[in-house]
């Protein structure tokens, strides 16, 4: 069979799977999408439950190869750095980066999955099918159950490929843990999210500084909010799920503009819809999947969140799905039509970085909704700028490395790793040089 004859069936049309049927649809691919939601450009998309997005680099690099970064920048809004909201209403801003570019660009999730679906669909060769629950999957022949969620009528899918592009609770992955020697780690953190609303104010304008992300942290919980074209923020709120900042504790309105008032003052006089908002929905979890391995022969594989899903806090998630879309790609022209060699060099390539960024978003969460309101942090940041401009090419501070380009995750955490140690190196070398210019002074002195 010829790499072009084959037929790649794709489970998930969120923004992995939507991205990944354009790639295969390019290379000349039959591809079907199946996804068990309803077209989420027809309807409501999933709200209380999306975490607004920050493209950055490797995001965009992505998009690009497939001709679509212009189109998501036009929708995107760009944000310079962190907006800090301390208790009592003052403002400190952190720029994210050491040059002008140096920005991410915050995207709604149903308009980014919109326009990635609207592409896929102009390809002949690509059919999207909605309203399909996956249920099974033959890892030796490649043939997919699926369930009509209105009517319940069951049938099968035959394919070459598939492509398991279907989340974090993965049901073509459920098929994998089945498997002897599958390794598989699944960890919830103690808290969960719910997603609020900043509404514009009059003629569109924005209520908060626009070109940053917004972030009030509390030490161990945050609100963060970033902004939207039509002059809105999606907030969202970080809390645990018990104890006494957790979501259990607030059963009532009044207990919660109460605690609001206490703890968010700033915010809440631009929040005219936090009850509802607040009360909409219940609290969802963040969890970090891990798993190995990604390919079942040349029949399967698995994609973005479905084998390495991470919280939130790095920014990274959509970008590293992005990143696996044209690895994958990569991958499958190299090796075509060893379908099997292609998924292995693709896991290769990508698991050990994919697992750095899973320990990078949970330290960031760390981070976000502690360290970045201490003076010791902000010093260090600014050290580490200096230095960047001293020796731009020899030092990169980390978080560069990882938003603003595409060196892959774990070279990125060993580098600045490097870098700490001759850092520490330099900065006690520069101490005991004074120290010993100082004891030379007293010395001349007496």
């Amino acid at each position: 069979m010829s790499p072009a004859a084959t037929k790649f069936t794709v489970i998930g049309a969120g923004l992995g799977g939507a991205l990944m049927a354009i790639y295969l649809a390019r290379a000349g691919h039959t591809v079907e999408v199946y996804e068990h939601r309803a077209d989420p450009r027809a309807g409501a998309a999933g709200e209380g439950r999306s975490i607004n997005l920050a493209i950055s680099t490797r995001g965009l690099h992505s998009l690009a190869q497939v001709g679509l970064a212009d189109a998501v920048l036009a929708t995107a809004v760009p944000m310079r750095g962190r907006m800090m909201h301390a208790p009592d209403g003052r403002l400190t801003f952190q720029p994210y980066g050491t040059e002008r570019d140096h920005v991410l660009h915050s995207v709604s999730r149903a308009g980014l999955n919109a326009i990635l679906l609207d592409a896929a669909e102009k390809h002949a060769n690509v059919r999207l099918i909605f309203g399909q629950r996956c249920t099974g999957v033959d890892l030796s022949s490649a043939t997919v159950t699926v369930v009509d969620v209105e009517t319940g009528q069951r049938s099968r899918v035959a394919g070459d490929v598939v492509v398991g592009a279907d989340g974090a609770f993965s049901a073509v992955r459920q098929q994998f843990q089945r498997l002897d020697r599958f390794d598989f780690e699944q960890a919830y953190l103690e808290h969960g999210y719910k997603e609020l609303t900043i509404p514009a104010g009059p003629r569109g304008a924005f209520v908060l500084a626009h070109d940053a992300l917004h972030i009030w942290p509390r030490g161990e919980f945050m609100m963060i909010a970033l902004p939207n074209r039509d002059g809105s923020f999606t907030g969202t709120i970080f809390w645990p799920f018990a104890g006494p900042h957790g979501f259990a504790e607030l059963r009532s309105e009044a207990d919660l503009l109460a605690y609001f008032r206490a703890t968010f003052p700033d915010a809440l006089r631009w929040m005219p819809t936090l009850a509802r908002d607040y009360f909409a929905s219940e609290p969802a979890s963040l969890v970090t999947i891990r798993c190995r391995p990604w390919s079942s022969g040349g029949t399967v594989v698995l994609l973005g969140d479905a084998c390495h899903a991470v919280v939130p806090f790095y920014g990274q998630g959509a970008n590293a799905a992005f990143e696996d879309c044209a690895t994958l790609s990569e991958c499958l022209a190299e090796r075509a039509p060893d379908w099997a060699a292609a998924f292995i060099a693709y896991e290769a390539r990508r698991k050990a970085h994919t697992d750095a960024l899973a320990d990078l978003s949970l330290a960031n969460f760390v981070e976000m909704r502690a360290r970045t309101a201490s003076a010791a942090f902000l010093l260090g940041r600014r050290i580490e700028a200096v230095v960047h401009r001293l020796a731009p090419r020899r030092f990169v501070p980390l978080y560069t490395l990882v938003t603003f380009t595409r060196t892959p995750y774990a070279t990125a955490v060993a580098r600045a790793r490097t870098q700490r140690r001759a850092l520490g190196l330099l900065l006690a070398a520069g101490l005991l040089t004074l120290a010993l210019l100082a004891v030379a002074a007293l010395g001349l002195v007496r």
